[in-house]
């Protein structure tokens, strides 16, 4: 239960962020907070990450459903695993719902978190938060990697 709910709150935050970049910005105006490091700059990405497989709304949002089919179908086997590779499941599953919905809405992804080098959102930082749990658990609880 504690991860629906986690879940839930990730996806609202990613959600209302998202609504509120949309309602209050033009896309492409960038907003200075920590000039020069970070921005709010609101771009709608019709790609996937570093701008890659740009137009391919219907590639991409197969890809991302696949991955989360696969995921609740192996749900079962997953709870049984450590607490890093359920958080890292669960965190980064949240994040790629929150980014296909965008590419079923609105045709693209809306990034607006700014550092000048990559434009993301609270979507992005959930996947690669999960991601980060999963590679830690290989690389530091795995017995067969020490």
């Amino acid at each position: 239960m504690f991860y629906v709910l986690a879940a839930g709150l990730i996806l609202l935050a990613d959600r209302v962020s998202k609504y509120l970049v949309m309602a209050n910005m033009q896309d492409g105006e960038s907003i200075p907070l920590i000039p020069p490091l970070f921005y709010l700059t609101y771009v709608r990405n019709r790609g996937a990450a570093f701008g890659l497989f740009q137009g391919r709304v219907a590639l991409l949002s197969l890809v991302a459903l696949a991955c989360l089919l696969f995921v609740l179908l192996h749900w079962k086997k997953i709870q049984g695993k450590s607490a890093f590779v359920r958080w890292g499941v669960v965190i980064s599953f949240v994040g790629a719902v929150g980014n296909l919905i965008d590419r079923l809405r609105w045709g693209a992804v809306i990034d607006f978190l700014d550092i000048r080098v990559f434009v993301f959102n609270l979507a992005d930082l959930a996947i690669v938060a999960g991601v980060a749990l999963l590679f830690w658990e290989v690389l530091v609880n795995d017995p067969q990697t020490r």
